[in-house]
């Protein structure tokens, strides 16, 4: 099969599953959430102030932190439950050459993680704007600003899936994929920041803050996207040799 034709196959395979629409569902939960957070919560800690300014960035860039959580747990499960089923064994028949259908299978969940990323940050901030003009405030971000946070979170879910597939690859097992995503993404982070306090502005969330542009941080923005990035290709590269290496029953 040709590579665009593998790669349309997976796409296919991903959005024919109710994984995809499941985490939609999710977003949209959140979204609404946060609208009515907006409108209904009170404002005794300043949040409606903070988020009526135009620091309001910086709250809304809580999300792209999230969806890199979120969209590592969708790429493991949507590597991992390959084997599980044994559905990767009729692909692998189809393309004897396993590393072109990994690649494949990791090509179609970055697409739909980045397209997740994106559509969960416009949700959240369509849901904040669409409710301040409900209170006394309004939404003053600049439309840069909102772009910005548009690609970050875009980024965000593209590398964070990635993410994911290379554990799934790797693991090769639902739960544990999903722990491991876990584990790396929102236990290990706190827990390398109080042993190496230098490599705090290294992990995911402090580089999406830099690539959101909230953040006065010394990592530049190119080196912040090469570095989550360099988060999202490791485990990829390590689940495709994998793959090459172990049988598959």
């Amino acid at each position: 099969m040709t590579w665009p034709r593998l790669v349309r196959a997976e796409l296919r395979k991903i959005s024919t599953t109710k994984l995809p629409w499941g985490f939609l569902a999710v977003l949209i939960v959140v979204a609404g959430l946060n609208g009515s957070v907006v409108i209904w919560g009170t404002d005794m800690d300043g949040s409606k102030t903070f988020i009526s300014t135009a620091l309001d960035q910086q709250s809304l860039m809580a999300f792209a932190a999230n969806a890199m959580i979120g969209t590592g747990l969708f790429g493991a499960i949507a590597v991992a439950r390959e084997f599980g089923h044994n559905t990767v064994v009729p692909t692998f028949l189809t393309c004897p050459r396993r590393y072109r259908a990994v690649l494949a299978q990791f090509t179609a969940i970055t697409i739909v993680g980045g397209l997740l990323g994106l559509v969960g940050e416009a949700l959240v901030i369509g849901a904040v704007a669409g409710a301040l003009p409900f209170t006394d405030y309004g939404f003053l971000a600049s439309a840069d600003g909102v772009l910005q946070l548009l690609a970050a979170s875009t980024w965000a879910g593209a590398a964070g899936a990635l993410l994911g597939g290379g554990l799934g690859a790797l693991v090769r097992n639902v739960g544990g994929a999903v722990t491991a995503a876990v584990v790396l993404l929102f236990i290990v982070p706190p827990l390398v920041v109080q042993l190496l306090s230098d490599a705090a502005s290294w992990l995911p969330d402090a580089l999406n803050r830099v690539v959101a542009g909230v953040a006065t941080d010394p990592v530049s923005v190119p080196a912040a996207l090469a570095a989550l990035a360099a988060w999202a290709v490791i485990p990829a590269a390590l689940g495709l040799l994998a793959i090459e290496r172990r049988d598959v029953v």
